[in-house]
């Protein structure tokens, strides 16, 4: 049976210290592989574990295997041969340090499980907790000892230091010759997290321990302890027992507790199985039946605690470094897509960006160039990172075609096939699009964006020009429409972020809002005020940008 007690559901680990590991090279890329299943295959294939695209890589080529802590490379009846330390092997048992190259690719090679060399303080600190000359009582002493030392840790990467010696520790406990640690993932199945023999080697295949027991005991919520199976007839139907000769078999439930809220207003405690303890041997145990079995129990009982709070430490050293990578990204973006808004004599241009996350869709951007002032407000379909990435390539296209002068449909066209041809439909945006000569003639294009409102001596207008968002239809054509400004007219764009801003009673903002504020000669930030007012405190739900155009006269 493999690792996943789940059929379907993925093998595979992210690096760690519990399995071996390989590092693999190409050219000068380094890579980190997980040595966690056996066999763990070699070859052209899509499909094989490490995929090299090599044409001298044959397409089964090799694979390594696990067999009892002991690990071997075999061909697979490759063309062009696999080679450990340069010599052309069949298969051959694997060394640290050893380097496997497959089909003589040269520059693209494997090293097997190389020496760490990096300094673990949480291992190196519980080895002496551990240690006899601190603790001159038994083993039972330096796994308390142990327990309260690792509670008190709070390193990331605990959990693999955690699995290892509790596996060490259990297998002296019971003289057992082999122990596994099975945890639940996110997907709610129980994979192998951590497997180790009586010479502390690690183990990647469970395939000949009793599955049937480690279901039972999972299923159950039940502990099995068996010191000799021949003793015991209930167990002579089970076939891993019988064809692997397995006489000692213990499997523990890892639990803890969870707190439950009940429709009496109670708080109930419920018992979850996040994991399992297993250990076995092939000859029976007479040192277990000496074991406490309340000690055994108390191991499994703290370590199902201990890998709680290893995990909640790692999630926490997870969403930092999500937080720190996010202000980054946070950062740049906001220098992609910094404005710099030119002078001209013939108008002036205001903008404002809030955006409802660190990252957002929103953005803005002006140009001056020979044929007018050209503006563009564009919103991308979506929140957070997926959308900030898209504008970020938007701007820059966009920018980059309004600096050349191409024609407003031309631009709109070119961001559309770009989206529809990399996108397939899966993103779209909405956008306006605008350029104003100075002699007041104002053109511009909307792509399923809010209407512009134009201010005209007084007077606010909503035009009703409109095109199809940019991204859905690969052959869609776009229009422009026209209007001429008298010094004092004034183009407001806004994305739908400020329409749709809500108060505390679910009430939007509105169009009818947006136009009463902006027929009052207000600008930018009285439009924002007359927002955080109407919000009352209640956060933004979307990105709200708000842009002014001002035509001042066709004089130089």
């Amino acid at each position: 049976m493999p690792s996943e007690l789940v059929p379907g559901a993925s093998t595979h680990a992210p690096v760690s210290g519990v399995f071996p590991h390989l590092i693999f090279v190409q050219g000068g890329d380094e890579q980190t592989l997980t040595l966690d299943h056996s066999p763990f295959t070699i070859g052209r294939k899509p499909d094989k574990d490490l995929m090299i695209a090599d044409p001298r890589v044959s397409r089964d080529h090799a694979s390594i295997l696990s067999e009892n802590g002991e690990f071997a490379v075999v061909d697979e009846g490759s063309k062009h041969g696999t080679f450990v330390n340069g010599n052309r092997v069949r298969r051959a048992n694997l060394k640290t340090g050893d380097r496997l190259e497959f089909g003589g690719t040269g520059g693209v090679y494997l090293i097997f499980n190389p020496r760490k060399s990096t300094f673990n303080p949480a291992r190196e600190f519980l080895s002496q907790i551990a240690g006899p000359r601190n603790v001159p009582a038994g083993n039972l002493e330096k796994l308390t000892l142990f327990l309260d030392a690792a509670r008190k840790l709070n390193t990331s990467g605990i959990l693999d230091e955690i699995l290892i010696t509790l596996l060490d520790t259990t297998l002296k406990l019971t003289r057992a010759e082999r122990g596994y640690v099975f945890l639940k993932n996110d997907a709610g199945t129980f994979r192998l997290a951590a497997g180790r023999n009586a010479q502390e080697a690690a183990l990647l295949d469970d395939k000949t321990i009793s599955h049937s027991i480690l279901e039972e005991a999972l299923n159950s919520n039940s502990e099995f302890l068996v010191t000799d199976s021949s003793h015991s007839p209930e167990l002579a139907d089970r076939q891993s027992i019988v064809t692997y000769d397995l006489r000692t078999v213990i499997c523990i439930p890892l639990r803890r507790q969870r707190i439950r809220e009940v429709r009496s207003a109670h708080d109930a405690a419920v018992t979850e199985v996040i994991g399992a303890l297993y250990v076995d041997s092939r000859y029976a145990s007479h040192d277990i039946s000496r074991v406490d079995h309340d000690i055994l129990r108390t191991i499994a009982h703290e370590a199902a605690s201990l890998v709680e709070n290893a995990r909640l430490v790692e999630a926490e050293e997870a969403a930092r470094r999500y937080q720190q990578e996010l202000s980054i990204a946070a950062s740049i973006q906001q220098q992609l897509m910094a404005v710099t808004i030119p002078e001209v004599s013939f108008a002036t241009v205001v903008g404002k960006n809030v955006s409802c996350k660190q990252i957002g869709g929103d953005f803005f951007d002006v140009v001056n160039t020979e044929e007018g002032l050209a503006i563009v407000l564009v919103d991308v379909s979506g929140k957070g990172v997926s959308a900030a990435l898209l504008a970020s390539t938007l701007q820059g296209m966009i920018y980059s075609h309004m600096v050349a002068g191409m024609p407003l449909r031309e631009i709109v066209g070119a961001v559309n096939r770009f989206l529809t041809r990399k996108l397939t439909g899966e993103k779209y945006a909405t956008l306006v699009l605008a350029r104003l000569r100075r002699d007041g003639e104002l053109e511009y294009v909307n792509c399923g964006h809010i209407p512009p409102l134009l201010i005209c001596n007084g007077e606010v207008i909503r035009p009703s020009h409109g095109n199809l968002p940019v991204g859905l239809i690969g052959d869609a054509t776009f229009d422009s429409d026209r209007s001429q400004l008298r010094p004092g007219d004034r183009l407001i764009l806004v994305t739908d972020g400020v329409t749709e801003a809500e108060n505390a009673e679910g009430e939007f903002f509105e169009k009818d809002r947006l136009e009463a504020v902006a027929g009052q000669r207000s600008g930018v930030d009285e439009i924002f005020s007359a927002l955080s007012a109407f919000c009352c405190g209640v956060p933004l739900n979307d990105d709200c940008t708000v842009v002014e155009l001002k035509y001042v006269s066709e004089q130089v």
